[in-house]
């Protein structure tokens, strides 16, 4: 025999059900109506919950990625920002390189690419004193003072 609560099985004397107490007696006097289990409504409830559970969650992971989506568009202004202010650019990328990784690498490449100009223009301009020193110093030695 079997509980009609927990659909445990009893003994065929029990009154009352070991596992969970509730009342094993029949109201019609048949002793076959507990033979068989009763089905788990319990555990079904339990599986739609469990899939109601499941469906939310992809709802909610769904709109946090368009969300994410939308906030992190990975526009080129960060790229210009980043650019003329290569500092910015870097805490920029350090800031945002887990939460938005897009604008996180426009600011990180502006931000390179700034620091290599600026060598660059660097560079250049020592060199054009060194040219401009250089040059000088040709005038003045043919031109010797008296």
């Amino acid at each position: 025999m079997f509980c009609k609560q927990c659909g445990k099985e009893i003994g065929e004397q029990d009154t009352f059900c070991p596992y969970c107490g509730a009342s094993q007696a029949v109201a019609d006097g048949s002793a076959q109506a507990n033979s068989v289990p009763p089905q788990d409504n319990g555990a079904q409830h339990q599986q739609q919950q469990y899939q109601q559970y499941q469906q939310q969650q992809q709802q909610q992971q769904y709109a946090y990625q368009q969300q994410q989506n939308v906030q992190d568009s990975g526009s080129a202004g960060w790229g210009v920002l980043g650019f003329f202010f290569p500092l910015v650019g870097l805490i920029l990328f350090l800031v945002w390189k887990d939460t938005k990784p897009r604008c996180a690498k426009s600011a990180g490449i502006g931000a390179l690419v700034g620091v290599i100009v600026s060598v660059v223009f660097l560079i250049i301009g020592l060199m054009s004193d060194l040219v401009s020193a250089s040059q000088l110093s040709a005038v003045v030695s043919a031109f010797p003072l008296l």
